[in-house]
């Protein structure tokens, strides 16, 4: 994949739609929640990506990705998430805080640097939290689960990945040890949008709705 001149902001958005739209068009309002911007900004921003071909914008539907633009996203991805490889296996950065870092140093990484990195590290298929890497063509595998708050009362299932970006989320998360790899079950959905009363590794926790969307679990 050839790296394109993009600002780092637009690199942001094309690594955010690419994050929310594995299964539908993505709403302004939920794409500003995750960049923690306002709507206005996030608008704004829509119909500059428009311009340069990278998004399609449906009124009342969403936003979704061209293929010039998720080819674009795939490698932000690809670089980031490689660098969340190196950081923890061999900087041994603490969990919580690989994405932040490595979201630093994705904006500056040419396509050669990036590709020797891959190598150093053996070509991973995941990253730390779970997450696939794109390959270098841009193509990777989604994760086959399903968000946590989808998982019936009385299922458990294994987290598969974390897609939380905000460092205080991620945070939360690890501090309940709803993590890759951990055992989750769902004791109780409160109704009305209420929270999830769940059983991980023994022990009995509560999570939001909204947070229960970053934690993806088998099927």
């Amino acid at each position: 994949m050839n790296r394109s001149p993009l600002s780092e902001s637009v690199e942001m958005y094309l690594k955010a739609l690419v994050e929310l739209s594995d299964r539908e068009m993505v709403a302004i309002g939920r794409l500003a929640d995750r960049l923690g911007v306002t709507a206005v900004s996030a608008n704004e921003m829509v119909k500059r990506l428009g311009e340069q071909g990278l998004v399609k914008h449906t009124p009342y539907k969403g936003v979704a990705l061209t293929k010039k633009g998720r080819d674009a996203a795939c490698n932000i991805l690809r670089r980031q998430r490689l660098w969340e490889c190196f950081l923890y296996d061999h900087l041994k950065i603490e969990w919580t805080q690989l994405y932040e870092y490595a979201c630093s140093l994705e904006h500056a990484t040419a396509p050669e640097v990036t590709e020797a990195l891959a190598a150093f590290l053996g070509n991973p298929q995941t990253c730390p939290r779970g997450n696939p890497i794109p390959a270098a063509d841009g193509s990777f595998a989604p994760l086959n689960g399903i968000p946590l708050g989808e998982l019936d009362t009385g299922r458990a299932a294994t987290i598969l990945a974390v897609n939380a970006t905000a460092t205080e989320v991620i945070k939360h998360l690890y501090d309940r040890n709803l993590l890759p790899g951990h055992k989750v079950t769902v004791l109780e959905a409160a109704p009305l949008q209420g929270p999830l009363t769940l059983r991980v590794d023994g022990k009995d926790v509560a999570l939001g709705l909204a947070l229960a969307e970053y934690i993806i679990v088998s099927r």
